[in-house]
């Protein structure tokens, strides 16, 4: 199979407390792709009211995931520190969500 990546914005981000490690619930827009629930732990670098509103890049394309309460549908990228810390992959200018990387 091969990896689809597109450009989707945070629309809503909180804790998600039944999570085994620290993370936030989220759900991104791909605008004609729709939109889709994930899990992210982020928590270390990002505040969850802080990233609402940012584009990132995600894999859309890989089968749902059930993680405990939610299905993730799609997999926010970044890269992973030294300390486990993630730095969320983000486009250098806005462009319209559902834009596929190349």
């Amino acid at each position: 199979m091969k990896v689809e990546m597109r450009v989707g914005t945070i629309i809503s981000a909180e804790e998600f407390k039944e999570a085994r490690n620290p993370a936030y619930k989220i759900v991104l827009d791909f605008e004609e792709f729709g939109q889709r629930k994930t899990s992210a732990q982020i928590t270390k670098l990002y505040n969850a009211k802080d990233i609402i509103g940012k584009q990132v890049i995600a894999v859309v394309n890989f089968p749902p995931k059930q993680i405990t309460n939610i299905m993730s549908e799609c997999l926010i990228l970044g890269g992973v520190g030294k300390n486990k810390e993630v730095t969320l992959i983000q486009p250098e200018r806005k462009v319209e969500n559902g834009t596929k990387i190349g």
